[in-house]
């Protein structure tokens, strides 16, 4: 029997999401190879975030080459390590701008994704606001020594807590933030449920209308499209204030901005991204990262991707200096290479080793026949540079799935039979396709 013990609930997470060619959050520490000088990049990033800094990363690689699996080893590295972090995946309905709330969508997508180390799967504001009132009451208590019943203790926590809202009143559109995370505190104190919910409401950007905010929290302010990348870096700024070591954003499947058939829209879209990168490269947020992932072609194309709004490009384009090597931990950009033929063999042993263990049953395949399968897979798309981790391991599963359930079948009989076809990524190349087809 395999000796990797996975426990149940996250080995079911691991193979349900493999199998839909998605990347688990949990668990990717089991499965994780390669990617050393990236994560160490990416490990570095979030030393000098929790320093005070703050960082702009894009990862780029081609569809199903790692870089969703890298953005979310990120978050459970940060998470481990006392961060915050929102997360979300860019849509047509959810982008950096919008004339339909498009940009607002983003952040109420971010903000009910904001997760900590106690509660990864997201929903983590409330969570957050009452840990903070906790804490207040405990050191109050401690520093004091008087009671909850006494009325000298309220005053004392009341304090603290302006103590720590005021802070945040200097900063852009910190006056208001403050205000609402103190209505929430009242409410808390008061067990004013319904004065809590709305505090939670204005600060997930919910109020769609300012007398809204006004009646039910007296602000006369609200999050939206033009403001709420603001109200991010106070969230980054109150959350270090109350213990957290910093606020990650992390957003994937950037591509989609690439998608946004009109020229203006797609414009502003890219002008938001350039406001956020020299927002964040020039110092003006502190404990703050912002790390995207995209693909190479809504990078450079120099006709609708990034490259084609010529600021970007600029700050984006690698250094004609230094070399691939040190581009990694110095540049905006972090460039994901295919995982070589080995570093992918290595990947479906341990995802064999995590199938053994959830199912309970010995190796199904010999290391040999793993190759042999790898070879096979590589001889039938044409190279072994289209071997991209998603694809292969959602077909390495579904062989492991038949020889489990059909033991009658041999593993020579389904890679040697004609009706064995490889899953293809979006843009590989069939054996015999012209290249500069490919290219155009």
């Amino acid at each position: 029997m395999n000796a990797l013990k996975i426990p149940r609930r996250i080995s079911t997470a691991i193979l349900n999401s493999l199998n839909s060619g998605v990347v688990p959050r949990i668990g990717l520490e089991y499965f994780a190879v390669g990617r050393k000088k990236e994560t160490e990049a990416l490990l570095s990033d979030l030393e000098s975030v929790g320093q005070g800094g703050s960082i702009f990363r894009m990862i780029v690689g081609r569809y199903g080459s790692g870089k969703s699996f890298l953005l979310n080893l990120l978050r459970n590295l940060a998470l481990d390590q006392g961060f915050v972090v929102m997360d979300c995946d860019l849509s047509l309905e959810r982008r950096l701008s919008g004339s339909n709330r498009e940009g607002l969508n983003t952040y109420r997508e971010l903000v009910k994704n904001l997760s900590l180390k106690t509660r990864p799967e997201g929903g983590g504001l409330p969570v957050i606001l009452e840990r903070w009132i906790s804490s207040l009451q405990t050191e109050v208590l401690k520093r004091t020594g008087l009671s909850p019943q006494d009325p000298r203790f309220s005053l004392e926590l009341e304090r603290e807590v302006f103590q720590t809202v005021g802070e945040l009143e200097d900063l852009v559109h910190g006056f208001d933030f403050a205000t609402v995370v103190n209505s929430y505190w009242k409410g808390y104190l008061a067990g004013d449920e319904e004065l809590k919910t709305n505090s939670l409401r204005w600060l997930r950007g919910e109020y769609d209308y300012r007398v809204q905010a006004r009646e039910a929290l007296g602000v006369r302010v609200i999050i939206d499209e033009d403001s709420w990348y603001d109200y991010l870096k106070l969230f980054s700024q109150f959350v270090v204030r109350i213990g957290y070591k910093g606020l990650l954003v992390l957003f994937d499947e950037v591509g989609n901005l690439y998608k946004i058939s009109h020229y203006i829209s797609r414009q502003n879209n890219y002008e938001k991204l350039l406001f956020i990168f020299n927002d964040t490269t020039q110092g003006k947020a502190s404990n703050f990262g912002v790390f995207m992932a995209g693909t190479p072609q809504f990078l450079e194309d120099t006709r609708r991707g990034l490259f084609s709004y010529e600021a970007l490009r600029s700050r984006l384009s690698p250094s004609r200096v230094l070399d691939s090597e040190l581009l990694t931990s110095s540049g905006p950009v972090i460039r994901l290479q295919v995982l070589s033929f080995e570093e992918i063999f290595v990947l479906l042993g341990k995802v064999q080793e995590i199938y053994s263990s959830h199912y309970s049953v010995p190796p199904i395949l010999s290391s040999s026949e793993i190759q042999a399968f790898l070879n096979e897979i590589s001889r039938r798309l044409g190279s072994r540079d289209f071997l991209t981790p998603r694809e292969v391991t959602r077909d390495f599963l579904s062989l492991l799935d038949t020889l489990r359930l059909k033991p009658e079948v041999k593993f020579e009989q389904i890679i040697t039979s004609p009706d064995f076809q490889p899953s293809r990524e979006e843009g590989q190349r069939k054996p015999g396709d012209d290249l500069e087809d490919i290219l155009l």
